[in-house]
């Protein structure tokens, strides 16, 4: 087990799970459902924790498979799309092995909210290779993630930095603040829309 996958399984042991209970993104609601919405297909939700987007995306007609590389919460978010009647796929893979770890490919939608940016620069490479390798052509990434400073216990990654490093497999639709993590007019995070490049 890597130091992060320790650190995250004793923070769901204690019940510090500051990132449960935050709004679904804009980004993702304007994906979903606004004026230009993506015809429903197969997503992946990345670092899915209990459940929330996954559940979010099964209720608009998605077939999802969301994966984290926690245990428990993957529990939470099962009984969570019981409670809610819809079918997700939860698995325990972790996203810097995606393409061996049997959760699928060809994947039309991936999302993470919330699980890039507190990588180390070593995982952060294996990530966006293990994206590439389980995305559709023309697939979308999104992918909500904190600035450095600008929440307590994450690093935080920089707009530049998320940018870079999908500049050759992937073409930057938009990016911005993501607005439903506006706290008091301060606003730490910011979403990237990507799409796969053939």
């Amino acid at each position: 087990m890597s130091s992060r996958q320790r650190l995250f399984t004793l923070m769901y042991r204690v019940g510090f799970a500051p990132w449960d209970g935050h709004p679904l993104p804009q980004a993702l609601r304007d994906l979903v459902e606004g004026s230009a919405a993506l015809p429903a297909g197969t997503a992946l939700d990345l670092g899915c924790g209990t459940g929330d987007s996954s559940i979010y995306l099964a209720k608009h007609g998605w077939t999802v498979t969301g994966v984290d590389f926690v245990a428990k919460p993957l529990d939470r978010a099962r009984a969570k799309a019981a409670t809610a009647r819809v079918v997700v796929e939860f698995e325990r893979a972790d996203v810097t092995r995606l393409s061996t770890e049997a959760v699928g490919s060809n994947f039309d939608l991936i999302v993470d909210s919330g699980c890039l940016h507190g990588m180390s620069a070593e995982d952060r490479d294996a990530y966006v290779r293990e994206v590439a390798a389980v995305a559709a052509p023309q697939a979308r990434l999104l992918i909500v993630a904190f600035i450095p400073g600008s929440s307590f216990g994450v690093p935080g990654i920089e707009p530049d930095e998320v940018k870079q490093r999908f500049a050759r497999d992937w073409t930057l639709l938009s990016s911005g603040d993501e607005t439903a993590m506006n706290h008091n007019g301060k606003n730490p995070a910011r979403q990237y829309l990507f799409q796969r490049a053939v």
